[in-house]
């Protein structure tokens, strides 16, 4: 028992490690491309806010732990090739340079292994709904948070030299940065806070999906580690390929997607910051006009989104279904 316990917790870090390399674009990927902080800065600074970030609240994590399927009724190696499933998925794509949604490849992995494991009866429906309508909707509000703040910007600042512009929203720029990396760490880092405590109820480690601070500590500096390594294909597939950004643009997407991912860790509600960054980046960039979105980028990105929660799914039912040949 405890050896499994020791393989799922270091699964989860990988996982989390995975998840950070992944989504380190979406913290420093804007403020990179418009060449306000050089990338070992932004990197540094990601890091520092996502750890921060991983301390603000644990209710994402709690909705992870209960809100997929019944604590009680899986195993530690359900949840181990949930994990395995979800971490190959998030390197994969990293090498092919795709943002993807860490929430979904953890979810889809949970999903495929606990049906693989005990049937659709030990999934948690009413949980699922919640978890699924709030990744659904998240990336509609940064679509649109992005467009209208961008609108109002550009209704006040328009008329300004683009010099002056680009110098002063490259200073609030930092600041959005920052808020952006907090509110993923705030988000992100808790999914696998969830998955480990969730593995120690299921252990019976623990009596309640409660998430010891231990646990908080260990996924905040793996999801640290991971963005510092950073996923430099899929910062140039965010910052660069979809989107000629400047320092307001980057300003504008940044802090329209830090507000609908605080709200959501507020909530509870896990999302995709993957999802709401890229989309408020396409919501920006839609005010200066359609075709200044790169769409063929973003039809890749919106196809790996597609993909990622059953072909993890798959994945892990799969492996589940091995394991117990072998075992």
């Amino acid at each position: 028992m405890h050896e499994i316990i020791i393989i799922v917790i270091a699964l989860a870090i990988l996982f989390d490690i995975s998840n950070g390399y992944n989504d380190a674009a979406n913290a420093i990927a804007t403020v990179v491309s418009t060449r306000v902080l050089t990338p070992f800065k932004a990197v540094l600074l990601a890091v520092v806010m996502n750890i921060i970030g991983a301390f603000l609240t644990t209710a994402v994590a709690k909705t992870i732990g209960k809100g997929v399927v019944d604590p009680k009724a899986v195993t530690e190696i359900v949840i181990a090739c949930a994990l395995f499933a979800g971490f190959s998925w998030n390197t994969l794509m990293t090498r092919l340079g795709l943002p993807v949604s860490a929430s979904h490849a953890l979810i889809g992995g949970l999903i495929g292994a606990s049906v693989s494991h005990g049937g659709l009866k030990i999934l948690n429906i009413s949980g699922l709904i919640k978890i699924f309508s709030s990744l659904i909707l998240s990336p509609v509000f940064g679509i649109i948070f992005g467009f209208f703040f961008m609108r109002i910007i550009l209704k006040y600042c328009g008329t300004l030299p683009v010099c002056s512009v680009n110098k002063y929203f490259g200073k609030l720029q930092i600041i959005s940065a920052s808020f952006m990396a907090l509110s993923h760490g705030s988000n992100d880092a808790q999914k696998v806070m969830g998955i480990i405590t969730l593995s120690l109820v299921s252990g019976g480690f623990l009596q309640s999906v409660e998430v010891p601070l231990w646990v908080i500590l260990t996924c905040a500096i793996a999801m640290g580690f991971g963005t510092a390594i950073g996923g430099w294909r899929v910062i140039k597939t965010m910052g660069v390929s979809m989107l000629k950004l400047e320092p307001v643009h980057g300003f504008a997407a940044e802090t329209s997607a830090t507000a609908i991912i605080l709200g959501a860790s507020h909530l509870g509600l896990p999302v995709s910051t993957t999802h709401v960054i890229a989309t408020a980046i396409m919501g920006v960039g839609a005010t200066k006009r359609l075709s200044a979105v790169r769409w063929g980028i973003g039809k890749k990105i919106v196809n790996a989104w597609i993909l990622t929660l059953p072909a993890c799914a798959v994945f892990a039912w799969i492996v589940n279904k091995l394991l117990h040949l072998l075992l």
